[in-house]
């Protein structure tokens, strides 16, 4: 296992207001904890979902940006404004729709940025739901042990109160996290996959 080493900058962008703290809040945690500079971005919800979005980034040691529409424009003005060093986002082939929509214009408003600024350096997948996609499980790469912000994972994600999370979504998180911990020999972790970045992959076996 690698030892974690957290980028200067990350931005998750993500579907719904509980997705970063459900496939991310560990690392996001761990990258917060360390000094870098987190964002969370979501579209637009109202509420309660906006103000649990709000509560669940603040736990993680994050700020929150609510994307307006067209989500691909927005998106590109996010990015200019940010640039930050890491983004992480869903899987291209989701099984959710709407995950896969935040994906796609992400991945509609990237290369333009890159030219322009050189950032974001690094793309990476999530998790997804039980890890499987519609092409079959995720695979193991880039796997971020989160055992010392497990709790502060489990508390984001609980500020999510009008949604399913004692029921489904949090048992859940914990059997993928103990699962993705297993491969690495730890207690919890979270699992990430690269995206090339006009053709470029990350040499580096970490975020």
């Amino acid at each position: 296992m690698t030892a974690f080493i957290p980028p200067a900058s990350v931005l998750a962008v993500m579907a719904h207001p509980d997705d970063a703290e459900l496939w991310a809040g560990g690392t996001l945690a761990l990258c917060a904890n360390a000094g870098a500079d987190v964002t969370i971005a979501v579209p637009r919800h109202p509420e309660p979902r906006a103000g649990e979005a709000a509560a669940g980034a603040a736990m993680l040691g994050a700020g929150l940006h609510q994307i307006n529409e067209p989500i691909a424009a927005a998106m590109r003005e996010l990015l200019l404004d940010t640039r930050p060093e890491v983004v992480l986002t869903h899987p291209l082939r989701d099984a959710h729709p709407d995950h896969r929509r935040i994906a796609e214009a992400l991945l509609e408003a990237l290369p333009e940025v890159v030219i322009a600024t050189g950032h974001p350096r690094r793309i990476y997948t999530t998790d997804t739901y039980n890890s499987l996609t519609l092409d079959g499980p995720v695979p193991a790469h880039t796997t971020v042990d989160i055992t010392t912000t497990w709790a502060t994972k489990q508390r984001a994600l609980a500020t999510h109160a009008s949604q399913p999370v004692t029921e489904h979504f949090g048992p859940m998180a914990e059997t993928l996290a103990r699962l993705w911990g297993a491969r690495i020999g730890v207690t919890h972790a979270e699992n990430f996959i690269p995206l090339p970045v006009l053709g470029r992959l990350p040499a580096a076996p970490f975020l």
